[in-house]
């Protein structure tokens, strides 16, 4: 007895995804056999291929490779320094070893790498060397507005929830107008410490001699604001600060009063990151524990 055709089409189909998913599962065991892959590493492989025999499309997607973020909590049984570096070392490729100038500087301005929010990008190291590796990274963000400025761009999350805080109250930059206050350039951010520190001044604190010029102005190439991660607001009250904690924002830098950093977390999971809440002539910040 013949098919219909329309039954035939079907079959034959089914042929086809039963062979492909035979030959995927072949090369898998394959792999299994000379690179000594675990059973769950297998499972894990072999899983999304389930149910591709049910389905009437060709070809069937693989899922393999798809991936579900999931908010990274840091095991609260470790210290605070452990619970910090558990969460940054799955941002940073290398973590900086103590004593070092890149050690510091992480202590310092090391907060965005706990940042959980997957709309925003990091950085693989905390020290551009120039303006060229500087644009390099910033072409590849993502910029938002931030609204009511002329030229003040963020990484769009981080302008987003910068919006959100400022839509409950009024919340101006510390210039008032400026891109000076947001994301910056390299040359920009070397013109701030030109005119607050030289390069006497840099190699004490490369050594590790300086560190209070670092709650004043960041060295060249190490400021949060070449990430699109910080902006500097005038703050006159609580109402302010509880709106831009409720959205992310903290105060991250020892005594740079101007300075916010979106941290992308909610002030009740910071001590489970490992920061520490020290008030500091009546402004709480929140410092890592390095």
């Amino acid at each position: 007895m013949k098919l219909p055709l329309m039954k035939k089409k079907n079959l034959t189909r089914v042929i086809r995804k039963a062979t492909f998913i035979s030959i995927v599962i072949l090369m898998i065991f394959v792999l299994v056999a000379s690179n000594e892959i675990t059973h769950n590493q297998l499972a894990r492989t072999a899983q999304p291929l389930n149910g591709c025999l049910s389905t009437d499309s060709l070809p069937c997607r693989d899922t393999s490779k798809e991936t579900i973020s999931e908010p990274f909590l840091p095991n609260p049984e470790l210290n605070e320094q452990q619970r910090f570096l558990s969460a940054i070392a799955r941002k940073l490729p290398t973590i900086p070893q103590p004593g070092t100038y890149e050690y510091t500087l992480l202590r310092t301005y090391g907060a965005v790498f706990v940042n959980q929010d997957v709309g925003i990008k990091l950085p693989q190291k905390d020290i551009f060397a120039n303006e060229q590796e500087t644009k390099e990274f910033q072409a590849t963000l993502i910029m938002g507005h931030v609204d009511g400025t002329n030229d003040c761009y963020l990484q769009k999350s981080a302008a987003d929830a910068l919006n959100k805080a400022r839509i409950q109250q009024h919340i101006p930059l510390k210039s008032g107008y400026g891109s000076g206050d947001c994301t910056r350039t390299f040359n920009t951010n070397l013109i701030f410490w030109h005119k607050y520190a030289n390069n006497q001044i840099l190699a004490k604190v490369q050594q590790g001699r300086e560190t209070k010029i670092l709650g004043l102005v960041a060295p060249p190439g190490t400021s949060q604001h070449l990430w699109g991660l910080a902006i500097d607001l005038r703050i006159s009250n609580q109402e302010q600060r509880k709106a831009l904690n409720q959205n992310g924002w903290f105060q991250t830098v020892e005594n740079d009063v101007p300075h916010w950093t979106y941290v992308g977390l909610s002030e009740e999971n910071l001590p489970l990151f490992g920061f520490k809440k020290q008030a500091i002539r009546g402004i709480n910040y929140w410092l890592t524990p390095l």
